[in-house]
């Protein structure tokens, strides 16, 4: 990868963490959280992705892994889980927040938020070309290995390249 290349990624990511910030949230109420990640923390997510495919049995998480070893960076998006507030909802399976919060249950627009805020990132990511996929086998490992704080709870990762195939869906 050429440093044209390696500077336009690093842009969309940066744009890509501006759109999942600024995607429209229930009530205005904004529960996510974006990160970029480089060389040094991808190499260690991978490590620790090789590891779940194996103590899980779970060969996507290795074939993931091997899919981040070849790129440059990675946006990570997470949602904390927090109740908006609604009186007369019931989307959780509760009669309303209260009660949702008191039994320690997911609010429903926080990963509703979570999956719009993940649409404008790669939105981003595709108006600039650069391949991305989400993957839920990346924000898995990433609240795993403390990427995120502890406030977190629901994360998803997006891969970035830039190369004359898309390392991301032609895969073995």
């Amino acid at each position: 990868m050429d440093k044209y290349e390696k500077k336009a990624i690093e842009q969309a990511a940066n744009l890509m963490c501006a759109a999942a910030r600024t995607a429209p949230k229930a009530c205005g109420i904004d529960n996510i959280e974006t990160k970029i990640i480089g060389r040094p923390q991808i190499k260690r997510l991978a490590e620790e992705m090789k590891k779940t495919a194996k103590s899980e049995n779970l060969s996507f998480f290795a074939r993931d892994a091997e899919n981040i070893s070849k790129c440059d960076r990675i946006v990570l998006i997470g949602t904390r889980i927090k109740p908006i507030g609604l009186k007369y909802c019931g989307f959780c399976g509760f009669k309303d927040c209260a009660t949702t919060q008191k039994k320690g249950a997911v609010c429903s627009y926080n990963p509703l938020d979570l999956g719009i805020a993940l649409g404008s990132a790669v939105n981003i990511a595709s108006s600039f070309h650069i391949d991305n996929r989400v993957m839920y086998t990346i924000g898995k490992t990433a609240l795993k290995i403390g990427l995120f704080g502890k406030n977190i709870k629901i994360a998803l990762g997006i891969p970035l390249s830039a190369s004359g195939k898309n390392i991301f869906f032609d895969r073995k």
